[in-house]
């Protein structure tokens, strides 16, 4: 057995996979660069720990569940002007998700709530952090269900365990008693530790009716808004405004 082979061997037990694809090329550039003996094992563990950053990153952006990509420089800030794009920038440095702060988007549908969010959660997770997209309507099925279902009570795990969680749609259906108790309860688990978006469509004056419960929608509102930047958005929908026709 020849050096390549043994180091091939040693670089299997020690479950160093990429270091193991990249050897030819890392022992030819050694060769043909010449790189000190330090230079040349920092390319080697450099190889191996880029490549786990980016299969870590994969997982995460799958795990995020994003519907869509809505990337933030896609953001169209001269058609949304309630929103700035320095507000926007600052929250990008992710100081609020480390201090476990919401972020509120209120307003009309087709504004860019939903874009926002997702585009803030996309630069998450490209920083390292854990996110979980979910509606209003799953969270609560999966809130009602997690007793008789496991792969509720393994999505309520994984909720649990992130650093953001984007809850979309709120206020798009009605809410009875006791999915807003089971809410209430999520946001009361979640307080302070995890940072959540959440985009609605409904003013805190319209949340008791949607709710249901005036008493309860005043504790959760206290939960949510106590550590919060809230975004007040108007103006029309950017879908209409932009909507493809089957007549040019």
């Amino acid at each position: 057995m020849n050096i390549q082979d043994k180091i091939t061997n040693y670089l299997t037990e020690l479950h160093l996979s990429e270091i193991k694809k990249s050897l030819p090329e890392l022992l030819n550039q050694a060769v043909t660069k010449q790189p000190s003996y330090p230079e040349f094992i920092k390319n080697c563990l450099e190889t191996e720990v880029n490549a786990r950053h980016q299969k870590s990153l994969k997982i995460r952006m799958k795990q995020a569940r994003f519907p869509y990509q809505g990337l933030l420089k896609d953001f169209d800030y001269g058609f949304q002007t309630s929103v700035s794009k320095r507000q926007i920038e600052t929250l990008k440095e992710m100081h609020w998700l480390k201090d476990a702060y919401n972020l509120i988007f209120l307003g009309p549908p087709g504004i860019g709530k939903t874009h926002l969010a997702i585009g803030l959660g996309i630069e998450a997770v490209n920083q390292g952090y854990h996110v979980y997209f979910i509606t209003l309507d799953e969270l609560l099925t999966i809130l009602k269900t997690q007793n008789m279902l496991q792969r509720s009570r393994q999505k309520i795990k994984r909720l649990l365990a992130a650093d953001l969680i984007i809850l979309d749609e709120v206020g798009y259906g009605e809410v009875n008693k006791v999915e807003a108790n089971l809410l209430f309860q999520f946001i009361s688990g979640v307080y302070e530790s995890v940072s959540v978006i959440v985009t609605t469509n409904k003013g805190f004056d319209e949340w008791p009716s949607f709710l249901g419960d005036a008493v309860i929608t005043t504790a959760l509102l206290d939960r949510l808004v106590h550590k919060s930047e809230i975004f007040n958005m108007t103006g029309d929908s950017y879908r209409l405004q932009h909507r493809n026709t089957i007549f040019k």
